[in-house]
C-alpha cells in the first residue's frame, strides 16, 4: 500500500511505536495497533450501494463511480478528528497486524470491483432475481471481510483460509 509517505517505507521501529501509542490515548486508534475503524466507512458506502442495486438498477453507476481508497488516503480526506493522528501512526503500526490489514482490504476491494462487474452484467440480462441473489450474497462476503479488517484492526493476528477467500471470491 503506497501512500506517498517516505515514513511509510522506514522500517518499523518500537520507539516509535511507543510514542504513538501515547499520543493515541484517549482517541479512536486501537491503544494496541494504532488502527482506527473509521476507515471502513469508506466500504460501507459502497456496499450500501451495492445491495439497493436490485431494486435502483440506476445506482450501479454510483457504484462504479466508486474507487478504492488507501487507509492514509482515506484519513487525508477525512473530517474525523483524529484524521491526522491516524495518518501519522499508519507507519507505526506493527506488522504483525499491518500485513493482514492490508492483505484484507486488497481482498476487499477485489470483491468490490468483481461484485460491480457482475452485477452490471446481471443488470443487463434483466433477470433481477439473480441480481438480487447476487448482490446479497456479494455484500455479506463484503461485510464478512470487513469484519474480518475490524478485527484485525482490534488486535487479532488470525488469518482467513486460503479455501475461506476462494469461496468468497467465487460467488
Amino acid at each position: 500500500m503506497d501512500d506517498s509517505n517516505p515514513a511509510e517505507s522506514a522500517p518499523w521501529d518500537e520507539a516509535r511505536y511507543q510514542q504513538m501509542q501515547a499520543r493515541a490515548e484517549g482517541s479512536n486508534l486501537d491503544p494496541v495497533t494504532l488502527l482506527a475503524t473509521d476507515y471502513l466507512n469508506h466500504f460501507n458506502e459502497i456496499v450500501m450501494l451495492l445491495e439497493m442495486v436490485p431494486d435502483m438498477p440506476e445506482i450501479l453507476d454510483d457504484a462504479k463511480e466508486w474507487q478504492p481508497k488507501t487507509y492514509v488516503d482515506h484519513f487525508r480526506s477525512s473530517t474525523i478528528a483524529d484524521r491526522e493522528l491516524a495518518v501519522d501512526a499508519y507507519p507505526c503500526v506493527p506488522p504483525k497486524y499491518k500485513q493482514p490489514f492490508e492483505e484484507t482490504v486488497g481482498l476487499i476491494n477485489a470483491l468490490i470491483a468483481s461484485t460491480v462487474e457482475r452485477l452490471d452484467a446481471e443488470v443487463a440480462t434483466g433477470e433481477m432475481e439473480r441480481v438480487r441473489e447476487s448482490a446479497t450474497s456479494l455484500s455479506r462476503n463484503i461485510q464478512r471481510l470487513m469484519d474480518f479488517a475490524s478485527a484485525i484492526m482490534h488486535g487479532t493476528t488470525k488469518t482467513l483460509a486460503q479455501s475461506d477467500i476462494d469461496q468468497m471470491m467465487d460467488v
